[in-house]
């Protein structure tokens, strides 16, 4: 006690100064609510006020120089003052915390307004004191005394202090536990305070103590605040994230219903649309490309004949040669799906597979007579995947060719009709599956299907 008694002042010095330096971070600390902001701000320079109008009373006391007359009262007043102040501060960051909570009751609005009539009763009672000496006298040499009524100073600031805890306790489940803990230790350590320094005449223990604990309620308040940012930001991600799989299971399932609407148009090219895409996908996989490369190849070949809705049914299910009319006609699909896929501004990839798909790697293919490169790769990967499964599979007009002339075809089409790339990793998917599974019905049992 005697180390504190003789370095008392240069600590309130230090607290004083370390309270300037949070009102200004308070100022700044936009993530704390406008509210509880300024109850800190106003709770933290009231600590400066408070702690440096002690130190001041402190140093003049007994100096009986007019200056000292006039420092020892205002100063003696100030610390009075506010002290129920702080407490008031202390309240409101009560109120705050209280319509955060959003936790509606009659006991916590009697409590806090009871605390606010007692601070109110104190600072009038600390008003007249200075004129009726009811908490306190100097004598002739300019020394603070006590009066025999201080002792209703403390009962105020005690029962500020009760109806504080008794709040915080009260709704200790509508707060996180390192709030509760600070909250609680501003109460319970000023007040252990309190009780002292009426046996230890001399100390400020009680002011010392709540300016302490007023830079620990910053600290944690935005500790706190931190904490609840970041639970809210993960629950927004999981929310979105949920959102996006949601999205993402209505995109495929409303893929693959106009798919089987495409295939049903012709009674033959049950399950096409699928086996394309699963190709097309095995061939980007093997070419190198990314899950989400994959996953774009597999949704642009699965809408690769959309446009076919759009094409009279006794054409697409003619079983005899098309004229060279209903050709022309037929051919109408690919821009008829790129049409209906631009819509979908999201997936611009979509479009690109429907449009391009019939285009050949020499320049002979339609609709537009691309070459080489100037293809767009998804549409140069579904082109082998398609021609692989219209040759694997039943026609009206042929039974599926053996899988050593398809291998035969793909091979002479390679430059021609094929990306040379894609058409190799199509030859190599195809001597891996040594007992030819990798066609109708089979390929939709393929391992790793998405429809297995």
């Amino acid at each position: 006690m005697e180390f504190l008694r003789a370095n008392q002042l240069n600590l309130m010095l230090l607290l004083s100064g370390s309270c300037c330096a949070l009102s200004l971070l308070v100022i700044f600390s936009k993530a704390i609510p406008f509210n509880r902001r300024m109850a800190l701000l106003l709770l933290e320079l009231s600590c400066v006020v408070l702690l440096l109008s002690d130190r001041f009373a402190y140093i003049y006391r007994g100096d009986v120089s007019n200056k000292g007359y006039i420092m020892a009262r205002v100063c003696n007043f100030l610390v009075f003052a506010f002290s129920l102040l702080i407490q008031f501060s202390f309240t409101w960051v009560l109120k705050n915390l209280y319509r955060t909570v959003n936790y509606p009751n009659k006991m916590n609005r009697i409590t806090l307004r009871i605390c606010d009539f007692l601070f109110i009763l104190g600072e009038a009672l600390v008003l007249i004191s200075q004129f009726t000496g009811l908490y306190y006298v100097f004598d002739a040499y300019n020394r603070y005394e006590r009066s025999n009524d201080i002792a209703v100073s403390y009962v105020i600031s005690t029962l500020i202090m009760l109806l504080q805890l008794f709040f915080i306790i009260r709704n200790k489940r509508n707060l996180s536990i390192k709030m509760f803990v600070t909250l609680i230790a501003f109460t319970v350590v000023p007040l252990i305070a309190t009780i002292a320094q009426i046996f230890l005449y001399g100390l400020s223990l009680t002011n010392i103590s709540v300016v302490g604990m007023a830079v620990l309620l910053y600290v944690f308040t935005l500790l706190d605040i931190n904490e609840q940012i970041e639970d809210a930001k993960i629950k927004e991600i999981n929310i979105l994230k949920s959102e996006q799989e949601k999205m993402q299971m209505m995109f495929e399932q409303t893929s693959k219903a106009l798919a089987s609407a495409i295939d049903a148009k012709d009674e033959y090219t049950h399950g096409h649309s699928r086996r394309v895409a699963k190709y097309s996908e095995l061939i980007a996989k093997n070419a190198g490309k990314t899950i989400e490369e994959c996953q774009r190849v597999y949704y642009a070949a699965l809408l690769h004949d959309v446009g076919k809705i759009g094409i009279p049914d006794h054409i697409i299910n003619k079983t005899g040669k098309l004229t060279k009319e209903e050709y022309e006609i037929i051919k109408q699909h690919t821009s008829i799906g790129s049409q209906i896929l631009s819509s979908i501004s999201s997936t611009p990839y979509l479009s690109l597979g429907a449009r391009y798909h019939h285009e050949r790697y020499d320049g002979n293919g339609y609709p537009e007579g691309l070459s080489g490169k100037n293809i767009p790769e998804i549409a140069r990967i579904i082109a082998v995947a398609d021609a692989y499964d219209t040759m694997t599979s039943k026609r009206s007009y042929r039974a599926p060719l053996a899988k050593q002339l398809v291998r035969e075809e793909i091979i002479k089409g390679s430059g021609t009709q094929f990306d040379p790339e894609f058409a190799r990793i199509m030859i190599f998917l195809m001597d891996l599956d040594k007992d030819f599974k990798m066609h109708e019905p089979d390929a939709l049992y393929l391992v790793g299907n998405k429809e297995a």
